[in-house]
């Protein structure tokens, strides 16, 4: 039997060193504390508040639709292993709701936060035209930063409770610093929405996701391209026709499309209206990447701000 060199027992030891860090490692990872988000805005809202106290996983991923975007087996399983599952609720994730609803049943806390902040509900034109899916509640509430700020500070208790592990005194600190940072949103989104006269504030999107804006900084809801809550659906041609007699009696020429969408709606609005309708992309239900415009919540709505401005006052 051959005896280890001195240099071989050295070399066995450091080896046995490296594996034993890197399991210690691999335990305190995943025994980090774990909140799942479901869109991208929520998440992006999230972890402004949860910092470094907790591993921030999102499950939308940039410019995707939440209306449709699915889950892959190890994300649903991610819900079920989460201290804290947020998601926007009322009905907005409509591919996903029913993995946040199992990771529920299984003992996991959620929070939908749609719910928690006095939704609005879709409206019926004075024609009779249904506004999205009238009565229904409207899910799209992230276009009201005071929404947003009441959001935020529910967000904050949630992972208080719910999360072990976290530090309150930080996370408290972090919403009430992205708390002056929304107030200071809205504040600059009522000074610049001054700009528009009054007779020109009016919408028409690509479908109904700007209620809760308009609502909060006083806009007319014309009507949408598609005329419901939800990408999924489609207009008909008396839509299209009942939609371009309201912006021809509104003088209305701009629609506003998502970004995240292609905007062959829009573009058949243009050809029903024989032309000179513009149409301005807005980030309206997802972010971006990082650097491409609206990676955050808050350049989503000041970008959005600024092309609303320009749409609607030809600036």
């Amino acid at each position: 039997m051959t005896t280890p060199t001195r240099g071989t027992r050295w070399l066995s030891a450091l080896l046995t060193l490296v594996l034993a860090g890197a399991a210690t490692a691999c335990t305190s990872s995943d025994d980090r504390p774990r909140v799942v988000v479901t869109t991208n805005i929520l998440g992006d809202i999230t972890q402004q508040i949860v910092g470094d106290e907790a591993d921030v996983t999102v499950l939308m991923k940039p410019n995707a639709d939440p209306h449709s975007f699915g889950l892959s087996a190890v994300q649903a399983a991610e819900l079920e292993r989460a201290d804290l599952v947020v998601f926007n609720g009322l009905g907005l994730e409509e591919n996903v709701l029913r993995h946040v609803a199992a990771a529920r049943e299984s003992g996991v806390a959620t929070f939908e936060a749609g719910k928690a902040v006095d939704p609005l509900t879709f409206r019926t034109h004075g024609d009779g035209r249904p506004e999205g899916e009238a009565g229904q509640q409207d899910p799209h509430f992230w276009t009201d930063p005071d929404r947003v700020r009441e959001a935020a500070g529910l967000i904050a208790a949630q992972v208080v409770e719910n999360v072990d592990g976290v530090d309150e005194k930080t996370i408290r600190a972090n919403a009430d610093r992205y708390d002056e940072q929304l107030a200071d949103l809205t504040a600059w989104m009522e000074k610049s929405f001054a700009r528009i006269p009054d007779k020109r504030r009016a919408l028409v999107t690509n479908h109904h996701v700007f209620g809760y804006l308009a609502d909060r900084f006083g806009f007319r809801v014309i009507g949408a391209v598609i005329p419901s809550g939800t990408t999924l659906a489609s207009p008909s041609s008396s839509d299209l026709r009942s939609l371009t007699q309201a912006m021809r009696e509104a003088g209305v020429r701009t629609v506003f499309a998502d970004s995240s969408q292609p905007n062959r709606l829009a573009e058949v609005l243009r050809n029903e209206m024989d032309g000179g309708v513009r149409v301005v992309e807005l980030y309206s239900e997802s972010l971006t990447e990082k650097g491409k415009g609206a990676g955050t919540y808050l350049q989503m709505m000041r970008a959005n701000t600024t092309a609303m401005i320009d749409g609607l006052t030809g600036a």
